[in-house]
């Protein structure tokens, strides 16, 4: 017997808790949705995981993009709300990944590794930064592993820097003294050093792999796919907090997330197979180039640049 949609939620993430799953509280509005959606479809997305885990990843790839789709629609969502309760049978897109990569593709402007790199350039330094670095210090009970996981773009290279920074705070009286952090153990030290040299090592190693496959990706005339969220991921390693800071922070950037002209979500798919005219096709290249996109009430806006 075919699970439903529920059911298979508890399955493969122990909750039938939409809410709870994407960590927002039940009031979330679309752009909050937007940003959890984001974070947890790229842990799962097809394309931006190892092969040994692809079949996995596809099959929560698809319940989260359902599960969105039931959230941003303001009839499904009411229905879910009152009753607890996702309407199967009114499921156009079940088991069509190309469908749900599309909707994806359509909802997130991809962020560039220049994206990336200009912004560590502004926020490194910045004002933000310093706030960032007093809330994880203060957060943290002045713990530089806590940190290390919360600050973006910090590194053991900068550890005298935001000594530096975290000294003249306690100085100007803006927060106490944590003596873990002016007289951390030298064991901690190291072995936090060491841990990220391993991790800086294997960062690498996967960021290679990526730029390999993307390369013969493109040679054999093919998208890359990217991986660049991927690729974030390894350089945040098993630092969570900082990487939704940082995704939070990007997409704030460089999201856009305006509203504007929308697209039916059901309609997803059911052009395929269906022939263009050149100048069509042409003038639906073009519209493609010039939008950004985002979701209200089960729909995705379009916004023009």
């Amino acid at each position: 017997m075919k699970m439903s949609t529920l059911e298979l939620c508890e399955k493969l993430f122990d909750t039938k808790d939409i809410y709870k799953l994407f960590q927002v509280e039940k009031t979330a509005n679309e752009k909050e949705l937007k940003k959890a959606y984001y974070k947890l479809s790229l842990l799962v997305h097809p394309d931006r995981v190892p092969e040994a885990q692809k079949k996995d990843a596809t099959e929560k790839f698809k319940l989260l993009s359902k599960l969105y789709q039931t959230l941003t629609d303001k009839d499904k969502r009411a229905l879910y709300d009152e009753q607890g309760i996702i309407d199967d049978d009114d499921d156009n897109l079940e088991g069509k990944l190309n469908n749900w990569l599309e909707l994806w593709q359509k909802i997130f402007k991809p962020i560039t590794t220049e994206d990336i790199n200009n912004y560590e350039k502004s926020y490194v330094g910045s004002e933000l930064e310093k706030t960032d670095i007093k809330k994880a210090y203060l957060n943290g009970k002045g713990c530089i592993n806590y940190m290390m996981n919360s600050v973006p773009f910090m590194k053991v290279e900068d550890e005298p820097r935001i000594q530096e920074i975290v000294r003249k705070m306690i100085d100007d009286g803006e927060v106490p003294e944590y003596k873990i952090f002016t007289n951390e153990p030298e064991l901690k030290r190291k072995k936090r050093h060491k841990k990220y040299a391993r991790e800086s090592k294997e960062a690498k190693e996967i960021l290679a792999k990526i730029e390999a496959k993307n390369k013969k990706k493109a040679e054999n005339g093919s998208s890359g796919g990217g991986s660049l969220e991927q690729a974030i991921m390894c350089r945040q390693k098993s630092r969570e907090d900082g990487f939704n800071s940082l995704m939070d922070k990007l997409m704030a950037k460089y999201g856009n997330e305006d509203d504007d002209e929308a697209i039916d979500l059901n309609s997803l798919g059911k052009s395929r197979g269906k022939k263009k005219s050149s100048a069509g096709a042409a003038n639906s290249k073009e519209k493609s180039d010039k939008t950004l996109h985002t979701v209200k009430n089960g729909k995705v806006k379009k916004r023009k640049e």
